[in-house]
């Protein structure tokens, strides 16, 4: 369909997410609150949309952590689908369908498309040798190739990428090649791949991208294909030797299955055609439009394999648009799932509940749209405290308490007779604010479409101030005539208070819910068409006493997540830098260089026992230790009272890295810190020091 036509429905999709681990607010800003806000103002706009999700339990990322864990990769998939889910319901993420690769539905449709495209002869058969780990007697995905960077000498590069300096590499191209599953040495055996011929769709790319989306695109994602378009597209396998992932449905290929990246986006068809039968009308006319919301580093597989596969098959619409996000980084450093650096949505929501509109406020305020943004938790206590608390729930409360104060608990009546230019231009400003929110949120803009909301309750905070009505009140007995003045304020402000719901709501879902309680109206005033309109509310129509609509983030609720986060790291490096040689990998590369003998050597390790414990006052997760080593008893503050209680826990031999910077934790000085392993289940368990002679020797 060209530019300017007149869609009849809509598809969006949201990257299917890993469930190898929870989501972290990186994700969220990425692509899952911008995909909800733009669902949600279709849906206002009563728009046919289908918007559909979840979790690609298939490649590498999940056999590694079944590894680590010692479970298999189904218990993997099962226990971070059911977290990852939770997390999006809770935040308002509001898919009409989360489904999972590992279904049924998934593996037939996947399977179907990928012989179709074998029946008419696309693919490429190819023998060739290929890594191979004997020791663990399989073939290695790129993923499961580590050796030294040639481009910055990074010893822990991965077959596909360095994550040190970003190349994209290939496993022939490392040097020293290694097995991360077993550690050895690697051997090149003989295996036969399905390839898929990228190279001949080069031409057709070309068009589609360079020629249609150079103006429609955002600027990253264009650059991004046309970079790849302009080096050469090369035939791609389509096919890995493993035994977890969809099975390649030819008689040929036992102990082959689809290549992730394969099956991966087909789950955007196969969870639609889980949620309605009519799936191929919107995945198959021409008069839908296919939006993918995606983070940065998956564009080459929406834009430039996915599209290509779906030319392929030759019934399937192409997207028309693709807003990737750049990456959010925490606290001025990149997120690493393996230091434990993140802010993970399902500890927020524990942490900070009620408060879900409060994380989807900043992260798309400060959303990663054009550039890597970064997320702290100081400005997020300033947002909300000042833009949230102060101009947007400070205005509606006013408008409500004064309404209750000076008009008997009820719209009052708009009195044109003694309207001013003040009233006319904040009117005008209401109905304005329609076309401004709508057109940003058409060009993918969300975060100048939130600016544009907040700044409608900032003029609105501006006008009640200038107005006063509680000034005129006092005046009222002398001059009764200045109810008018009075009314039309107040009127004003609370046709404000219902277009802020109306245009809130794709952002602030939970605020717009509580604001038609608070007006005593249904849903159905949330429609988009009824933006603009200055009689939302009946005159003489009573309402509901006002509710905070939200609530100022204490210094030292920042200050705790803060050493949660430094605490996290902390014990993650610790953990790694003692920890022996594995032959399970890392569930995500490691982001600095491996350690030599003599920087494990500088690690002094004690043994202690803990001879008194308690809780940390207004610290959930910490608990004080008195640790006696022998030559001195040492304070250590220690995340694990959601594990143990004080009790239970004294008299334990413990570990304790006794020459770690001091650091404060609430006001603690924590000197040292005690090593913990987890067990299945997910609970910290000691790390004993087997047979110590006394409290303080070395452990080595």
């Amino acid at each position: 369909m060209t530019k300017g036509m007149d869609f009849k429905r809509y598809l969006v999709t949201a990257a299917l997410p890993y469930a190898n681990g929870p989501v972290h607010i990186g994700h969220l800003a990425g692509c899952y609150l911008p995909s909800d806000i733009y669902v949600r103002y279709l849906r206002a706009q009563k728009r046919d949309v289908k918007y559909v999700c979840g979790s690609d339990e298939h490649g590498v990322p999940i056999t590694i952590r079944a590894m680590r864990e010692g479970i298999t990769p189904q218990e993997v998939v099962d226990k971070y689908n059911a977290i990852i889910k939770d997390s999006f319901q809770q935040m308002g993420i509001s898919f009409d369908i989360y489904s999972r690769t590992s279904n049924k539905t998934h593996h037939e449709t996947s399977q179907a498309f990928f012989t179709k495209l074998y029946n008419d002869g696309l693919f490429e058969e190819r023998e060739s040798e290929q890594y191979y780990d004997a020791e663990k007697d399989l073939f290695l995905a790129d993923r499961y190739i580590v050796g030294t960077c040639p481009v910055c000498s990074n010893p822990n590069a991965y077959g596909d990428q360095c994550e040190k300096c970003g190349s994209t590499l290939s496993p022939e191209q490392l040097i020293n090649p290694r097995s991360a599953l077993s550690n050895g040495a690697l051997v090149k055996k003989l295996t036969k791949h399905w390839y898929f011929p990228l190279n001949k769709y080069e031409e057709f790319l070309s068009d589609w991208i360079v020629k249609g989306k150079k103006d429609e695109w955002k600027a990253n994602v264009y650059g991004q294909c046309k970079s790849w378009l302009d080096n050469g597209l090369q035939p791609r396998a389509m096919t890995r030797d493993s035994n977890w992932g969809v099975p390649v449905p030819l008689p040929d290929a036992k102990g082959k299955v689809l290549y992730v990246w394969f099956d991966a986006p087909i789950g955007y068809i196969s969870a639609t055609k889980e949620l309605t039968p009519m799936w191929s009308d919107y995945w198959q006319q021409e008069d839908t439009k296919l939006v993918h919301f995606i983070g940065k580093d998956n564009i080459v597989f929406h834009c430039i394999i996915f599209p290509a596969m779906l030319k392929a098959h030759g019934k399937f619409v192409l997207p028309e648009n693709v807003p990737a996000n750049e990456f959010l980084n925490i606290e001025g450093e990149k997120v690493s799932t393996s230091r434990n650096w993140a802010v993970w949505v399902d500890e927020y929501l524990k942490d900070f509940p009620d408060q879900q509109d409060v994380l989807r406020y900043v992260l798309c305020a400060n959303a990663p749209e054009t550039k890597d943004n970064d997320f702290t938790w100081k400005d997020f206590q300033d947002r909300t405290n000042s833009e949230l608390v102060s101009i947007f729930g400070n205005f509606v409360n006013r408008a409500f308490v004064l309404m209750h104060k000076l008009c008997n608990g009820k719209v009052p009546k708009l009195h044109e007779d003694v309207m001013d230019d003040a009233d006319r231009d904040l009117i005008n400003a209401i109905k304005n604010a329609k076309s401004l929110v709508e057109a940003d949120i058409e060009n993918y803009k969300f975060r100048d479409a939130l600016y544009e909301v907040i700044d409608l309750a900032r003029k609105g905070n501006k006008y009640m101030q200038d107005k006063e009505p509680w000034i005129v009140a006092k005046s009222l007995a002398e001059n009764p005539e200045k109810q008018k003045l009075i009314d039309n304020c107040l009127h004003i402000c609370l046709q404000l208070s219902a277009n802020l719901a109306i245009l809130s709501n794709p952002f602030l879902p939970f605020t717009a819910q509580k604001l038609c309680h608070m007006m005593k109206v249904v849903d159905r005033m949330l429609d988009w068409e009824n933006a603009g309109k200055m009689d939302l509310l009946n005159v003489g129509y009573p309402l509901r006493a006002p509710e905070l609509l939200f609530r100022k983030i204490e210094d030292t609720e920042v200050a705790a997540q803060v050493e949660k986060l430094h605490a996290n790291l902390a014990a993650s490096t610790a953990a790694q830098a003692v920890a022996q040689p594995s032959e399970e990998p890392k569930e995500t590369p490691a982001v600095k260089p491996e350690i030599t003998f003599d920087d494990f050597a500088k690690i002094d390790l004690r043994a202690g026992t803990i001879v008194s414990a308690e809780k940390v006052e207004k610290a959930d997760k910490l608990l004080k230790l008195e640790i006696d080593l022998g030559f001195e008893t040492r304070t250590v503050v220690s995340g694990i009272a959601m594990h143990y209680t004080p009790e239970e826990i004294v008299g334990k031999e413990v570990t304790v890295v006794a020459n770690l910077a001091p650091r404060k934790m609430r006001g603690i000085e924590s000197k040292g810190m005690i090593l913990m392993a987890t067990d299945n289940n997910g609970k910290l368990i000691f790390v004993s020091p087997l047979e110590a002679g006394t409290n303080g020797s070395e452990v080595k």
